[in-house]
């Protein structure tokens, strides 16, 4: 699970133009502020901390701190670092799991334990939060607290998922757990930061929190849906790479739940490494399945639960843009 978000998200066509261009030029200033706080004085370390964020990304998570800052006062300096936290928190978070992963690629350059081997990719993410909690020092004791509760989530996430589910446990309730904890808990709180920091009401900031850790449920599992059905590289992987791993995913797990004869076959080849022939069966065995639509209904859930805790904020462009990105994560799994 890869956690890929939706490129070109100012250019929707629900985000009001003004409202794109202030938060663009915000982003501007958190590009800055992240290459800055990422630098160090041993070349190593400078060219591995900047490894990830010079291959590029979406910003999404800098970028809903900005959005949701659009429900009070987005005039606050604070904001700025409140976005860079957050990134770097993620990115971080993406040294070590290309680690346990064994990943080679990571947004389309070779991944840094490929490129500098694993135990200087554990320790420049280790380097990346360190620079994240400095400066998230500055933004006082809440903001502490929450991204401390936040990454305790990350960890835990992982944890489960490399454990796997325990004994009794039902394996799709595991598989949500984790995403909740390793995908969810950080959109939720960027969400979160950015109302808190643009001084919104209390009754808005929970909500709006409510609803980006919906919106991050959305995401992922569009994700995990978008790695069987599409045909290019939309996820920001090669199709079919969870299939290959052995990885199960939403739509597997529908199709492992159906016990009809004729899809004995993909039941076999689900759960398990694949190899290139395998793989490209499963592949179409499984875009041919109802759990296909199964799981694009229940991502759909999830995208109109974010929903429905927007419609109780104050109408007006960033409530539109959020409502946005809803419709979004629907439209992009296919």
């Amino acid at each position: 699970m890869s956690g890929a978000v939706p490129s070109g998200f100012l250019t929707l066509p629900t985000v009001d133009d003004a409202l794109a261009q202030e938060i663009q030029a915000d982003l501007v200033q958190v590009e800055d502020l992240l290459r800055e706080t990422v630098e160090a004085s041993d070349p190593l370390l400078n060219e591995a901390a900047a490894h990830l964020l010079s291959a590029g990304g979406k910003r999404f998570r800098a970028t809903l701190v900005l959005l949701a800052a659009r429900f009070g006062d987005p005039s606050n300096p604070q904001l700025i670092p409140a976005a860079a936290v957050v990134e770097l928190t993620h990115v971080a978070t993406l040294y070590h799991d290309d680690v346990m992963d064994e990943a080679e690629l990571r947004r389309g350059e070779a991944s840094a334990n490929r490129r500098w081997g694993n135990s200087i990719a554990i320790l420049t993410g280790d380097y990346v939060f360190a620079r994240a909690s400095e400066m998230l020092a500055d933004l006082g004791t809440d903001a502490v607290r929450l991204q401390a509760q936040t990454f305790g989530r990350l960890v835990q996430g992982q944890i489960l998922e490399t454990a796997g589910p325990r004994g009794g446990v039902d394996p799709l309730e595991h598989y949500l757990q984790v995403i909740g904890d390793k995908t969810a808990s950080l959109i939720a709180s960027s969400g979160r930061f950015g109302a808190m920091f643009g001084d919104a009401d209390p009754k808005v900031i929970d909500t709006i929190t409510k609803a980006c850790d919906a919106l991050g449920m959305a995401f992922q599992l569009s994700d995990d849906i978008l790695d069987v059905a599409s045909e290019t590289d939309q996820s920001g992987k090669t199709p079919g790479t969870d299939l290959r791993e052995g990885v199960l995913t939403l739509p597997m797990f529908y199709a492992l739940r159906d016990t009809a004869p004729e899809h004995e076959r993909l039941r076999s080849l689900l759960g398990r490494p694949l190899d290139d022939t395998e793989a490209e069966e499963a592949l179409g065995l499984l875009r041919a399945h109802p759990a296909m639509r199964s799981a694009r209904t229940y991502l759909e859930d999830w995208a109109n639960k974010a929903r429905t805790e927007l419609a109780t904020l104050p109408a007006g462009p960033a409530r539109e843009a959020f409502e946005g990105l809803c419709d979004y994560v629907i439209e992009r799994s296919g």
